[in-house]
């Protein structure tokens, strides 16, 4: 199971996500790096815990189409390979994210307006390129301005697979920084009852080894972390425990 250590970046600098309240959230202090610098924390994680393969929430770019370019290459030349959600919302966009060093782009429920852009972006990229974010709030979809309104998750889920998505994140932002444990389990079995063959990775409120150990054995092919690394609750060691 892939370990993928989240950069949450705003103001160019990497920051506590907290349930999804972004305006509350503030520069990382870290038990494993004393800088918020996001090439400081991302070298932290690969010394730490021999992560080079990271997701970046580059929330400047999401909630104002700030993306941090010169961040990405940054990562990207010092040996690290990207998720990155920059807010997409249009062809352009990517393709500019996947110039400055992402190696994919997150399609994120939140910022896609409609599936038909879903597809036109697996067709541009390609669907190794390309992972379609399931947001959620405390369950409910995180739907911006789009034709997505009215479908419960596992609806949304399947509509984007029939885009051509091969790799799938569930996301409950309502449980992130807040150690309250895994929320999507019964929603990512669902998905991948219908769908045996795909990617599938989720994140929000893991806290330990334990919680590592269910995903693995719910058959979960990878998992979001940041504050379980931050504090220290997890270590080197269990990151194998899948």
């Amino acid at each position: 199971m892939q370990i993928l250590p989240v950069l949450d970046l705003l103001n160019g600098v990497v920051v506590r996500g907290v349930a999804g309240r972004r305006d509350t959230y503030r520069p990382i202090e870290s038990r494993i790096c004393s800088s918020s610098e996001p090439l400081a924390i991302a070298r932290a994680f690969r010394s730490h815990f021999g992560l080079e393969r990271l997701y970046v929430a580059d929330l400047d770019a999401i909630l104002q189409q700030r993306p941090n370019l010169e961040i990405y290459r940054q990562l990207s030349r010092d040996g690290f390979s990207l998720l990155v959600d920059a807010g997409i919302h249009n062809l352009a966009t990517a393709a500019t994210v996947l110039e400055a060093g992402a190696d994919s782009i997150i399609a994120g429920l939140e910022s896609i307006p409609n599936p038909a852009l879903l597809q036109a972006l697996v067709a541009e990229c390609g669907p190794g390129r390309v992972l379609f974010s399931l947001d959620l709030q405390d369950g409910r979809p995180l739907i911006g301005d789009g034709d997505w309104s009215g479908m419960p998750p596992l609806q949304i889920a399947q509509v984007a697979i029939q885009q051509g998505i091969e790799r799938v994140i569930v996301l409950d932002l309502a449980q992130v920084g807040i150690a309250a444990g895994i929320s999507t389990l019964d929603l990512c079995a669902a998905i991948r009852a219908q769908n045996p063959d795909l990617e599938l990775i989720t994140g929000g409120g893991i806290r330990n080894r334990n919680d590592l150990q269910l995903l693995a054995n719910s058959r979960l092919d990878g998992v979001l972390i940041a504050s379980a690394l931050h504090n220290e609750q997890l270590k080197r060691d269990d990151l194998g425990c899948g």
